[in-house]
């Protein structure tokens, strides 16, 4: 930490600490966002690693956390908010804790032991002195994904629904590819100027990303469509074929795209599975 800056200001409103995590899937590390100034909120606080938890609390040293506040429960995003709930009295919130379901390898896994203090869902809001924070729901990488608005800068908290640096990866059975696209159809009509997501920079031209989001996922449907055309095939033999070069490292990650867009073409009648081999639905 000591040839790290402490925290880096984004925005009049806006703080962020990035923790000592990177990885293939969370980039340069999590991105803790403090919003305000005197009595303040903490979005998405982190992984349960001591020294990023104390460095939240000497960015906002002399303020008051009134709220630390979650986008989702992946093991890189929530467990620092028991300790920072301890050491400084504030409540937890966002996103619903999810059941103890998953176990696919993947990203950094659920975080179980979450346990807010207050569920936020759908137009929900937490504000202090100069801000306040809107849930959006946003389900598809994860089901209880949440996005916080922040009106007072025309800003939107992406979490990991839209990152700055790559797509989101969306793991079956939680992650929904449908729920995903429909999600970020959710964003377009918004007025937001710029988004802070939990990875990667700031985001200065959503709409045009959105765009780019959207239509690289179309491709990759069309992709497999076209794949499945020419005759079954196991979601390894698609990766195969899909993503010439992969790092070897994110291959299950891969897979389980292609899954979830195989998914949501089954349930819109498009293919089907018989065991572990897919094929267009006839």
């Amino acid at each position: 930490m000591t040839d790290q800056p402490l925290f880096e200001t984004v925005h009049p409103l806006v703080r962020r600490v990035l923790a000592q995590n990177p990885s293939p899937f969370t980039y340069t590390g999590t991105q803790t966002h403090i919003v305000g100034h005197g009595a303040v909120a903490v979005i998405d606080p982190g992984p349960a690693i001591a020294a990023h938890v104390e460095a939240i609390l000497a960015a906002t040293a002399g303020e008051t956390i009134v709220a630390i506040v979650c986008t989702h429960t992946h093991r890189d995003h929530t467990p620092a908010a028991q300790p920072l709930a301890a050491a400084t009295g504030a409540p937890v919130m966002g996103c619903a804790p999810i059941p103890a379901r998953d176990g696919s390898g993947l990203e950094a896994g659920f975080d179980h032991s979450y346990a807010p203090d207050r569920v936020m869902g759908e137009g929900d809001t937490v504000s202090g002195p100069g801000w306040t924070l809107e849930a959006i729901a946003t389900p598809g990488h994860t089901s209880n994904h949440l996005c916080f608005a922040l009106p007072e800068a025309q800003a939107l908290f992406t979490g990991d629904h839209v990152m700055g640096w790559s797509t989101s990866v969306v793991v079956p059975p939680d992650g929904d590819m449908g729920a995903y696209m429909a999600s970020l159809d959710k964003l377009s009509p918004r007025d937001d100027l710029i988004y802070f997501p939990a990875h990667g920079e700031p985001v200065t031209k959503p709409k045009q990303l959105l765009r780019g989001m959207l239509g690289h996922r179309r491709q990759r449907e069309a992709q497999i469509v076209r794949i499945l055309g020419e005759g079954p095939r196991s979601v390894p033999e698609m990766v195969a074929q899909m993503y010439a070069g992969l790092d070897p490292r994110l291959e299950k990650a891969a897979g389980a795209s292609v899954l979830a867009h195989l998914l949501d073409l089954d349930a819109r009648g498009r293919v089907r599975a018989t065991a572990d081999i897919w094929s267009l639905a006839a």
